[in-house]
Order: C-alpha cells, then structure tokens, then sequence
C-alpha cells in the first residue's frame, strides 16, 4: 500500500489579507513534511474559478514549488485540466517534460476535464462534449513527449503542426497517466484506455472492492487498449484523514472540514454562482446536519470507528480495509474546509510514527507480485495499442524561415 496527500487548497471565506499566501506556504511546509516522513505522492488538482473550494488554478507552479523543496516524494497531477480551451496540449507536454527533468523523474500525470459550468463556461467548452475532447487531448500529450518529431494532427478538439516538442521527460516514455474518476462508469474508462485510476469519491472498503474487480477486470479483457505509450495499472482511493491518540478530538479536528469538502463537490454542481460574491462556506455550516459534538456522541453508540477520522488503531483498520479490497493506493484530503496546519502536520507525524509501517514493509513485495501477474495482460494491451506512426525523414516538413534569404541577404548589404 502506497499513501498520499492531496491539494486543492480550500479557502472558506471570511478571508483576511494573507490567507490565500497562507495557505499555500503552508501546504510546501505539509508536503516537505510528508516526504521527510515518507509519503510516497503529493497530488495536486487543478479547478478554475471555484471560490472557496479550490484556489488551484496553477498546479505546475505549485508544483514545481514542491519539487525544489523535496527528494523523494512524487508529484501528482492530480489531475490536470487537459481539454484545449484550458491548456493546449503542446504547453501541457512542454510543462510535464520540464517539471519531470526538476523533479528528477519524479512527476506523475493525472488527466481530467472539470464539471462545474463555472469552469466549462468559462473556457466555452460544450459539457456533453468535454470526456471525448480530454481523452483526445490527453492521447496526442503522451505523443507529443514520447515522439521525434511529433508528427502532427487535425482533430475534433484542436490541429497542430509537426514540432518536435522539448524538454522530453526523464521517465520514459513519458511519466505514469491517471485519470480522475467519481463512479463505476469512469472507473471502467480508465481501465478501458490503460490508465491509473484516481479515484476522487468517498467509498467504503466494500464498494472500493467492487470498483477494484472492475478496473482489474477491464485490464485483463481485450478491452484494454492503451492510450498512452504504457500501461499504468492502479487504482489509488481518496480518503478523509484526521488522527490523534484521542478519537473525539481527531473528529473535533477533521470532521467539519471533510463535511465541507463534500458539501461543495455536490453544491458547486448543482447551485446557481455569482462571481467574487461566493457563500459556500456560510451555506454549508447552516445546512450541516449534526454538530462535532453529535457526531462524537454517534459514533460511540454505533462502535463505527474506521472512516479515516480517529485514532492510530482506527486509521489502520481502515487501511486494512482498502489494502484488501485490492487498493493501490489511499490518498489522504487532509486540508480541507479550516482544517488547521499545526493539526494537519501532527496527523501526518502520529500516522507515519505509528501506521504507515505496517504497510509500507509489505508494498515493494505486493507490488512485485502484480507486476508479475499483470504482465502478460499488460503486454497483451500494448500489442492492441493504435500507433502513431512517425513521420519517414523525407516526410518530415521544412518549416519555411521567417524571412526569405533574398530580403535577409538585401537587409544585411
């Protein structure tokens, strides 16, 4: 079992001058932290306009922050809005291929498409047209960093010319691709196209086991065709995450926040915005359902305890729960809503000190054994693959210079 945090920076309003400074200084000071302490990724989303929810807009910035500050953890997108309107795919490649040579190889690709109208509106990107533009785009991506030169293409999403795009990646043939998944439909499009899953939805072990047996069954199948120039075969689960020795306080410290979170993925969704006029925290606290108190009072009653809020014995039967439901990976959403720093920083600590090894010891012979399971299945895919084919020499276009010699020669005499 793998571990990782998770970014999309919320800011609930009141807001203060310094806060959103604030906060993104202290999300570096939380991932320098976890790879000292030996995480294993730092995923970082990317939204555009969400108010209070995610100030995320530039992720290879923060990023590219994050890969200065540390040695060994990787970096996620997670995810990167890849559709045209939001990033053309040729600025996408040349970000991955020079935050991948920082990084020292350390850089993965989550690909995704945004949902809100917000976002699609705001970029014109029609909705019902929106899956089928970022799987297009995030095809001609992995293309563009695996290919020289890239050969060119006229597509629905966009055209471009044959460039040879530069800085190619360190990790070859380009770095590992996601893709943000909330259902068993995504989740079976993912598998479909031989990508990892991330999984950005609050499930319980029993459900993630049933999303597992379907990515796993997919990669498998004569289904798998391969979008990129590689199969990344995992599937990693968001989870909430605040943990001290005692279980009321982790829930006083966390619960609020993980509420928040949720309240907003679906609010966003389905309520009408006003621009710079956001009240999405406010909203939240004055429909939310129980106090901390109640929900402390609740959970004694019911005996529930592994929901990724509590105490170091919780968080690791909640662990057992997803390593065997066949989970790859649990990243944590552990600033979220007013989550606080110094609380968020002693979570990952308590949890690293007193969890993490348990699972850690066992990942790199789990993870062989898949490898070897998964091989012949893998390979199978890569041969359905539909190849680009590169360009013959004579075939590869002479980009005309920007002024004809003749004027060059009569400028200069």
């Amino acid at each position: 079992m793998r571990f990782g945090i998770f970014y999309e920076h919320q800011l609930p309003k009141p807001w203060n001058e310094g806060d959103e400074a604030r906060l993104f200084h202290q999300a570096l000071e939380q991932v320098v932290l976890a790879d000292r302490l030996g995480y294993d990724f730092a995923w970082e989303v990317e939204h555009h306009f969400l108010e209070e929810y995610s100030h995320s807009s530039a992720p290879e910035v923060f990023l590219a922050a994050c890969a200065a500050l540390t040695r060994t953890i990787r970096l996620g997108h997670g995810i990167r809005q890849v559709i045209p309107h939001y990033n053309h795919p040729a600025r996408t490649a040349e970000c991955l291929g020079t935050l991948d040579i920082v990084s020292n190889g350390r850089l993965e690709f989550g690909i995704g498409e945004g949902a809100t109208r917000l976002e699609l509106g705001g970029f014109k990107i029609p909705a019902k047209e929106k899956r089928a533009l970022a799987l297009e785009a995030a095809g001609e991506i992995a293309n563009m960093m695996a290919m020289t030169p890239y050969p060119g293409y006229e597509g629905q999403g966009f055209s471009f010319p044959c460039r040879n795009i530069v800085p190619k990646p360190v990790q070859k043939p380009h770095p590992p691709m996601w893709m943000a998944c909330t259902n068993r439909d995504t989740i079976k499009i993912a598998a479909a196209n031989g990508i990892g899953a991330l999984a950005f939805s609050f499930v319980d072990p029993d459900e993630a086991r049933a999303w597992a047996e379907i990515y796993y069954g997919i990669i498998r199948s004569e289904d798998c065709v391969p979008l990129g120039h590689a199969v990344n075969a995992n599937m990693a689960m968001v989870s909430n995450f605040s943990v001290h020795p005692d279980r009321d306080e982790a829930i006083r410290r966390g619960q609020e926040g993980f509420e928040f979170f949720s309240y907003a993925v679906n609010a966003l969704v389905a309520h009408d915005a006003v621009p710079g006029r956001s009240s999405l925290f406010e909203d939240f606290r004055k429909s939310r359902a129980m106090s901390d108190e109640e929900i402390i009072a609740a959970r004694k009653a019911s005996q529930r305890n592994a929901n990724g809020i509590g105490t170091p014995d919780d968080i690791r039967e909640h662990i057992r729960g997803f390593q065997a439901a066949g989970v790859d990976q649990v990243i944590f959403l552990q600033q979220a809503g007013r989550n606080r720093h110094e609380h968020i920083c002693e979570s990952l600590e308590l949890f690293a000190a007193e969890v993490m090894g348990e699972f850690k010891a066992q990942a790199a012979e789990r993870e062989a054994k898949k490898a070897a399971e998964l091989a012949p299945f893998i390979e199978a895919a890569m041969a359905r693959k539909r190849w680009r084919a590169p360009l013959a020499e004579h075939d590869i276009p002479v980009v005309p210079a920007s002024r004809p010699r003749a004027q060059i020669n009569e400028a200069v005499g």
